[in-house]
């Protein structure tokens, strides 16, 4: 690669995530202020739609930061941002839906969360390790090293790319859930998704970056072949 191809690939590894999480950051203040016309609290919101769907032994814990929103699977909690967890906006509503499209998503065994779940260990050390192994086989000239870095690195990326599927079906039971329990109206539809669907850009912008990495080492790994 040129150094003007360097350069373009890096600019857009690093305006590719900003846009996107600038996107969702607007789109979760617009709608924040937004509020439903059930006036139900982000954790009243989660309540219903666990206990409609017979999760009872699922709880819902309210955690501090901005978008810190996340299900537990070990421990079978969806917990909240503390925004979310009190207000009563199409943006909390949403979120707090999303989460509890994930514990739906456990309770049934959705065959994608159970996979991703068993890529937790290998991912995690391929998306800290992967890097430094490869550089150090580019510094020590040992193709073999890099390519192992190369299969560390696809293991991470395997994980970001199955983290697709499962957010966005957990995107699409929560539109489900929060339309057929009344707590937002069918005027309120399109809204919502807009949420959830800034939300969804973020795990894309996050596996594109990752899949150009991925090939930029690849790339990396067949030139030190030659």
């Amino acid at each position: 690669m040129t150094l003007g191809a360097y350069l373009i690939y890096f600019a857009l590894l690093m305006i590719l995530p900003l846009w996107a999480q600038m996107r969702v950051k607007n789109t979760y203040n617009k709608y924040s202020k937004v509020a439903t016309s059930s006036h139900m609290k982000g954790a009243q919101v989660a309540r219903k739609i666990l206990d409609d769907n017979g999760l009872y032994d699922v709880q819902i814990e309210e955690v501090k930061g901005m978008l810190t929103d996340h299900y537990d699977p070990r421990k079978k909690v969806v917990r909240l941002s503390s925004g979310n967890f009190h207000g009563q906006s199409m943006a909390s509503s949403a979120v707090a839906a999303h989460e509890v499209g994930h514990a739906i998503q456990d309770a049934e065994e959705y065959a994608f969360l159970k996979f991703r779940s068993s890529l937790v260990p290998v991912a995690s050390f391929g998306s800290n390790a992967a890097i430094f192994i490869i550089i150090a086989g580019i510094i020590l000239t040992r193709p073999n090293l890099i390519l192992l870095g190369v299969i560390f690195m696809a293991a991470a990326v395997l994980f970001q790319l199955v983290t697709l599927p499962v957010e966005f079906n957990a995107s699409s039971r929560a539109m489900d859930q929060l339309v057929v329990t009344g707590i937002i109206q069918n005027n309120e539809e399109r809204e919502t998704k807009k949420v959830l669907n800034a939300a969804a850009l973020t795990y894309v912008a996050a596996a594109l970056v990752a899949v150009a990495e991925l090939m930029r080492f690849i790339l990396i790994y067949l030139s030190s072949r030659d």
